[in-house]
């Protein structure tokens, strides 16, 4: 599984950019995963268009409209978008005044880390756990039961 983890703006925060580069390298062992940064929604979107030998990705955004999932329900949203589809999957995390409707219209899957609203910083780390986890779940790991 080739997955991307695209957020907009540069991050200055030391522990933010440690933790996101713990977690890109902890999923690295279950999936091959790259985090991007992107200035723009339009760079975004191109991401999701093929481009040479680059293939087509499918967008799952975070967005505070999209469907709240437990951890198991997200591990089985990334087993069954691999089965689906088996295009990279590239999830998104916007600026701090949201995504466009534009963007959202394009978005194959909307998800919701919860109805609190997080910095968006530190949704991109949240999702990354959730990543992880998700992971561990679906290769049996005790990780996820805190073993």
């Amino acid at each position: 599984m080739k997955i991307k983890v695209a957020w907009v703006g540069r991050t200055k925060d030391a522990a933010i950019q440690a933790l996101t580069k713990d977690y890109l390298k902890r999923i690295s062992r279950y999936a091959e995963v790259e985090g991007v940064v992107v200035a723009d929604e339009a760079t975004l979107l191109r991401l999701t268009q093929r481009s040479g030998m680059r293939p087509a990705h499918t967008l799952i955004l975070l967005d505070g409209s999209g469907k709240q999932l437990s951890s198991e329900e997200f591990a089985s949203l990334l087993r069954n978008q691999q089965e689906r589809n088996g295009q990279p999957l590239l999830f998104a995390i916007g600026p701090a005044d949201g995504f466009s409707e534009e963007t959202r219209k394009s978005a194959a899957v909307k998800i919701s880390l919860g109805k609190m609203t997080l910095a968006h910083e530190l949704a991109r780390v949240v999702l990354l756990e959730q990543l992880y986890r998700a992971f561990t779940i679906l290769k049996g790991h005790p990780y996820h039961w805190g073993h």
